[in-house]
């Protein structure tokens, strides 16, 4: 079964920042993300966390501040709400109103679409390019508003280096993406799988093809076939629907 699932995110750009990075888990780091401030100063135990502005912030999702990653469940007006400290093994504790507040995403493992959100709101495609296509850019520190984008994939992380490379214009400005996220480990099994419900039966028939490799490997085959069935099936929900339309063809017969 494939250990990935899809997500969109939001970057904030930065002058003279060529490269975004993007971690595989928090362990490893925090990626570069949404930034904004504290409006007041909150203890280690409120679930309410109150920022300066949640624009382009996901509903829900995970926040460092400082040495603390927070996790939340929602958004109420400039709040952040169901607010679970010390995530990820941090430590929870007291902030200052203005301290830095960074929304990320860790467990990317690649980036499908990307854009740029210009001064109207409009968001207008970059165009993916290959490691060769980016090294032949002649001059890469030329600053303006992005049209390209190259992703390096590493062991812990994802880089999305863009070019043009944004300038003091495009300073605060947004990158949004689609991306394939990498599926978390359930660890214990009392723990829900970070797995869309779509592929939960292909979860389970590709585990019993696994396991009857070792325990009944007379049913490997018949395994084999419920599991590419349900894989099939999942993949085709999977996709994008979108309408599609037929012109028939008209013919005209010339009357003498």
């Amino acid at each position: 079964m494939p250990n990935k699932s899809k997500a969109s995110r939001s970057n904030q750009l930065a002058a003279d920042q060529t490269e975004y990075t993007i971690f595989r888990s928090s362990a490893e780091g925090a990626s570069n993300g949404v930034t904004t401030t504290l409006s007041a100063g909150i203890n280690s135990s409120v679930t309410t966390i109150p920022l300066t502005s949640v624009t382009n912030m996901p509903s829900s999702g995970k926040i460092k501040i400082n040495n603390e990653i927070i996790s939340y469940t929602g958004i109420s007006s400039l709040n952040l709400t169901g607010a679970t400290r010390e995530a990820d093994d941090t430590t929870a504790a007291s902030h200052s109103s203005g301290d830095t507040v960074t929304n990320f995403v860790n467990g990317a493992d690649d980036i499908l679409e990307a854009s740029f959100r210009n001064d109207n709101n409009i968001d207008v495609p970059l165009s993916k390019i290959a490691r060769s296509a980016y090294q032949a850019l002649s001059n890469k520190s030329s600053t303006g508003q992005p049209s390209q984008y190259f992703v390096q994939r590493f062991i812990d992380k994802i880089t999305i280096t863009l070019y043009l490379t944004p300038g003091s214009t495009e300073n605060g400005k947004f990158l949004n993406f689609f991306f394939v996220k990498r599926i978390q480990d359930a660890g214990d099994y009392t723990n829900a799988t970070d797995v869309p419900f779509r592929f939960v039966p292909c979860m389970v028939s590709g585990l019993s093809f696994y396991l009857s490799q070792k325990y009944a490997p007379q049913r490997t085959q018949e395994f084999k076939l419920y599991y590419e069935d349900e894989l099939n099936r999942a993949l085709q929900e999977d996709g994008s629907s979108s309408s599609s339309f037929i012109t028939p063809k008209t013919y005209f017969t010339e009357v003498s």
